[in-house]
């Protein structure tokens, strides 16, 4: 909504090889007006944000529409982030309901991550205001009801593809026979069910060994990933710009760096940006390149591309910038280029397979680094090990949920909005 009437005039995407040898992209030179994300304030429920004036769109008299969008958000990726992105832009204020891990069963296989877990992720997201825990899967009259009067909504979000009831029939037919209903443009190119299928494509071992920051990383046990599927992701710098902040540090700012890959974004990776946000005024986030995850974690990594993961950070609410591209190691050029006050890691983290060069050596010299306790012992790694146990369940829900999706693709007409 803050977005959609600009006429996307780009002043300054700028490309750094020496420092970087990808894409550095930062929020100060695209010269967009609105504000960014300041109030780090976490309030008592971490799933509810509606009492914050960050989130103010329209203020005076006239009533706040408020718009309702539920899903299982497994495996919560950037198309997510977009459809709750697109939701957010027809009203003002987004209610979010997470459907319970009993219905996601039910009507769709094994969850992969937790209701814990689903809800760090969707609470985490910057267009969410309020979030119902245990939703239903399907929109009944009686659960409609409750949405319009118990919680004030006006319109029921859905995106274009189909949501189907294990009989056959549509999901959210109530609200639109109700004419409460508002359709938004599916996110092209990912989906959960896509997810599973690049974990599940190939299996294989690596090595690892200590890495230089002192992280207590997990062990890679077993069977791990390699030859993730192609992505069929096409990024657009509109899409870069719809997650952006669009505002850089103030002069004073203290900017707190903090890098990795942020594969397969998970709650864990929610828990360690609003610590390290809360240790300065500012965040900055490397997302390392898919050529770099790839020499230090295995050919089997990443799962997801570069440019997907950029987006999965950007929608966090705690963040306020993203180096695409971030360089392994940090120079102090990096650190006076970017007024850097603190470097931060994680004390749960993915071990390297190569250990020539300490990536914290710098910041450690100069004594502004400093390791943060992982309040979450989750990785990427242990993420993809739930659905490589479950080997069987998790390929027939696949299979069934592909069938769907190719009649979705072989069907699909144009859709305006973005």
């Amino acid at each position: 909504m803050d977005y959609e009437g600009n006429s996307w005039i780009w002043d300054g995407v700028s490309y750094s090889s020496h420092l970087f040898g990808g894409l550095m992209l930062t929020a100060a030179l695209l010269g967009l007006s609105s504000s960014y994300f300041g109030g780090i304030g976490v309030p008592s429920l971490p799933y509810s944000w509606s009492g914050l004036g960050v989130f103010d769109k329209k203020r005076g008299g006239k009533r706040r529409v408020r718009v309702y969008m539920d899903g299982c958000f497994d495996l919560m990726h950037y198309g997510h982030a977009n459809a709750l992105r697109q939701a957010k832009s027809l009203g003002d204020e987004l209610i979010v309901g997470l459907v319970s891990d009993e219905e996601i069963l039910a009507n769709k296989g094994p969850p992969v991550l937790s209701m814990e877990e689903r809800l760090a992720l969707v609470s985490g997201l910057k267009w969410v205001d309020e979030v119902i825990p245990d939703a239903p899967y399907a929109i009944t009259e009686q659960f409609m009801n409750r949405l319009f009067h118990e919680y004030k909504v006006d319109y029921i979000i859905h995106g274009d593809d189909p949501c189907l009831l294990p009989d056959g029939t549509d999901a959210y037919a109530v609200a639109k026979k109700a004419g409460r209903y508002k359709q938004i443009k599916r996110t092209e190119g990912v989906s959960s069910t896509d997810i599973v299928g690049r974990i599940l494509s190939s299996l294989g071992d690596t090595k690892v060994c200590k890495d230089y920051n002192g992280a207590d990383a997990r062990p890679e046990e077993g069977s791990q990933l390699k030859g993730a599927h192609l992505a069929h992701f096409l990024p657009t710098s509109r899409r870069i710009v719809q997650f952006s902040n669009g505002k850089g540090p103030g002069p004073n700012a203290r900017i707190v760096y903090i890098d990795g890959a942020f594969d397969l974004f998970h709650a864990g990776h929610v828990e360690i940006l609003k610590r390290a946000r809360q240790l300065g005024d500012f965040l900055l986030v490397g997302v390392h390149t898919d050529e770099t995850v790839s020499e230090h974690r295995g050919s089997h990594y990443p799962i997801m591309q570069l440019h997907e993961r950029s987006l999965s950070v950007l929608a966090c609410r705690f963040v306020d910038e993203v180096i695409i591209g971030a360089p392994w190691e940090i120079t102090s050029d990096m650190i006076t280029t970017f007024n850097i006050s603190l470097v931060v890691h994680g004390t749960v983290a993915e071990k390297s397979q190569n250990c020539d060069i300490d990536p914290y050596k710098v910041p450690k010299t100069k004594g502004i680094f400093r390791i943060l306790d992982s309040p979450k012992e989750v990785t990427t790694t242990s993420v993809a090990q739930r659905i490589m146990a479950n080997h069987e369940a998790y390929k027939k829900r696949n299979a069934k949920k592909a069938t769907s999706e190719k009649k979705y693709y072989e069907e699909k007409k144009y859709v305006s909005g973005d």
